[in-house]
């Protein structure tokens, strides 16, 4: 295999979700050239692919002066790995974007006005905005292309490029036709705007099973790509893990409106005793390892429990699901004939997954290395959802216009060792005559994660477990490179992808051991308490000149 071809733009958006199309929109407002690298398709491509319901903002109206939001942030699911700066930009800056994009399209007041619920504590201040967003990808492609914005589908990033000034490029794997094709865009400024990462490990609804799942396929790329050109990451090792309806795998636990059950009728948390369609139940938001812990200890299983829900509130959650995206959930329930207001339905905790940890930015979007801006679901300080990726990727894309302005295309060589190397790996899993599926290797790094840094409850990680994990790591990456074999451009965009899954996995473990405390699902027998100290503190981990390195930063204000 060879380079086929050098694009050259302004702008490289890598991801075309909400993150990416609200950078390439503000990004050509500014006047730059941008282009849209997407692994998918435009139109499907991203967790929102196929709606959303929810959008954290401050609506002046109905809250008043903006510290309310802010505070209600501290008491929500998002707190985690949130810092105050970056909370109040966010806060600052949601309501201007749901203003637009209601008059782009987006109905972002189905109920007639500007209208909150959902995961929220009764009697609490209600921040996350009810919205219609099923058509949300359509609208935002299409404001894109006014603004002259150029796509190219089916051509996911496999390698960032850098130069002595920063960052450079990308290669792309263009999966359009069987057989694969390298292409290089030559950019100013590229923004990492890709989903959340999953395949590390074992899929809880359905082991064996990679892609029965609540997000996209996998999204690493960001993160390990940014890893080996040097960006710091955040909070990556500590994982993340999400609900839903036992099996089906979908998201979405804010919109359903009833209340979560013990099998004898006992309400699991304290907040509702009836459905109510303005607060949802918080319990999961509170207590995350509820459906997981009543299964252990036999009380469960956890019930999401209908009764004394109207029609009027039905028809308002089922309104809701549909804005959501869980459409295919919505059509084998009619099939099926289960009806909530009949039927209650069990809730799990999803397998770990890697959302909204890995870069760590400044309000603009810019990471630890020049030219290079991230936002959505690949940024480590802040979580927020379609809402943050809508306002920290239009950050990025007026800052990285910005850098673009001032900043020539960097000269680089198609012999240049980054890409002398990823098209030497491409080559030798396309030629080799005969060999192992990709998916043998991702399945036994999902055995290694799961076993060696596994996520809590019920599992700990150690010094011993995860010095381990890593020496098996490095055994299966030299296995997957001599042995893995990919037919077509799919498989080995799926083979690239793994390796990516790898380096992730590596940044794991590295920062695990680093975090020498037991904190959210990251618990170790070694260290199993939560050190205070620690409380107010980001861990940075980046790789530089080959070496890994390791830092505690104070969380900003």
């Amino acid at each position: 295999m060879n380079i086929s071809s050098i694009i050259k733009t302004d702008i490289l958006v890598i991801g075309g979700g909400i993150a990416g199309l609200m950078a390439a929109i503000r990004a050509a407002d500014k006047g730059a050239d941008v282009l849209i690298a997407e692994k998918a398709h435009v139109l499907r491509g991203g967790s929102g692919a196929t709606g959303n319901d929810h959008f954290l903002c401050h609506v002046p109206e109905l809250h008043g002066d903006i510290s309310v939001a802010i505070r209600e942030v501290a008491n929500s699911q998002t707190a985690l790995c949130g810092e105050g700066r970056m909370i109040r930009y966010h806060m600052e800056h949601a309501f201007d974007i749901v203003r637009e994009w209601h008059e782009w399209g987006i109905n972002m007041k189905p109920s007639g006005t500007w209208h909150c619920s959902g995961h929220a504590f009764p009697g609490r201040p209600k921040i996350w905005l009810k919205y219609s967003g099923h058509n949300q990808k359509a609208v935002l492609v299409a404001e894109a292309k006014k603004r002259g914005v150029r796509f190219l589908n089916h051509h996911p990033a496999i390698e960032l490029l850098r130069g002595g000034a920063g960052v450079s490029g990308a290669i792309l794997l263009n999966t359009g036709n069987m057989e694969p094709e390298l292409k290089i865009a030559q950019a100013r400024a590229v923004i990492m705007a890709t989903g959340c990462t999953t395949r590390l490990y074992n899929n809880e609804a359905s082991p064996g099973w990679m892609f029965n799942q609540a997000y996209c396929p996998s999204c690493a790329g960001a993160l390990a790509q940014g890893w080996r050109i040097g960006a710091r990451m955040v909070n990556l090792e500590i994982p993340n893990r999400h609900a839903g309806t036992k099996y089906f795998a979908r998201c979405g636990k804010a919109t359903w409106a009833g209340v979560y059950r013990y099998p004898d009728g006992r309400p699991l948390g304290p907040f509702v005793t009836k459905p109510d369609i303005m607060y949802g139940d918080m319990t999961s938001d509170i207590w995350h390892s509820s459906f997981t812990d009543v299964i252990r200890n036999g009380s469960g299983p956890s019930y999401l429990d209908f009764t004394g829900l109207s029609e009027e509130g039905h028809a308002y959650m089922r309104n809701g699901l549909v804005s959501e995206g869980l459409t295919s959930q919505l059509d084998y329930m009619d099939r099926k004939g289960i009806d909530p207001r009949k039927h209650a339905i069990e809730f799990q905790q999803y397998e770990p997954h890697i959302f909204s940890r890995g870069f760590d930015i400044e309000v603009t979007g810019a990471t630890s290395v020049p030219g290079l801006y991230a936002a959505g679901d690949t940024i480590g300080n802040f979580r927020g959802g379609i809402a943050g990726a809508a306002v920290f990727g239009s950050s990025c894309g007026v800052s990285a216009a910005e850098w673009a302005t001032g900043h020539e295309h960097e000269q680089f060589s198609v012999d240049d060792a980054p890409v002398r190397r990823c098209v030497e790996i491409c080559s030798s899993f396309m030629d080799r005559e005969s060999g192992a599926d990709w998916k043998e290797a991702n399945l036994a790094l999902q055995q290694i994660m799961s076993g060696y840094a596994p996520a809590a409850p019920y599992h700990v990680r150690s010094e011993t477990l995860l010095n381990a994990g890593l020496k098996y790591l490095g055994d299966l990456r030299r296995t997957m490179l001599d042995e893995v074999r990919t037919p077509c451009s799919h498989t080995l965009m799926r083979a690239m992808e793994t390796l990516d899954l790898m380096d992730v996995g590596e940044i794991i473990m590295h920062g695990a051991l680093e975090r020498k405390e037991s904190r959210a699902l990251h618990q170790r027998s070694d260290y199993p308490f939560t050190n205070p100290l620690l409380a107010d503190k980001f861990l940075q981990i980046w790789r530089e000149d080959g070496r890994i390195h390791t830092e505690w930063r104070e969380k900003r204000a």
